[in-house]
């Protein structure tokens, strides 16, 4: 890796800021699609567009929507992440348009986590 310049330095410092919006107060909640190979080629540029659309017109000032690469579970893409402030994160996975839809409304508007699209709720990491 070459050295790093002051460049370089804001890009990360931006990236690290906007990643701890949803800890420090100015977002609500977190949604990352994971856009790898496997993810876009099982569907997740359909996700995203979805949410795109779902969040116009809609409070969405304090939902961050992002992209990740691959999480792992390539048999189970496209995959989206769910994080709510204060709550644990919540893996969906076998994602169609109309599950994306029923997870935004459900559980990014209302709280309500969708069991049965869930894999996962929880973290391996501490915050």
């Amino acid at each position: 890796m070459g050295k790093l310049n002051i460049e370089d330095l804001e890009k990360i410092s931006q990236k690290v800021k906007k990643a701890n919006l949803l800890r420090s107060g100015s977002a609500r909640a977190k949604i990352t699609v994971h856009m790898g190979t496997c993810g876009i080629s099982a569907g997740a540029r359909n996700i995203m567009n979805v949410l795109l659309k779902e969040m116009e017109g809609k409070e969405s000032k304090e939902i961050i929507l992002t992209t990740s690469g691959c999480a792992g579970f390539c048999s189970r893409e496209p995959m989206a992440t769910v994080e709510l402030k204060g709550k644990p994160p919540v893996k969906y996975v076998d994602l169609t348009e109309e599950k994306i839809e029923k997870i935004f409304n459900k559980h990014v508007l209302n709280g309500e986590i969708v069991t049965e699209y869930a894999l996962s709720i929880g973290s391996e990491r501490e915050p």
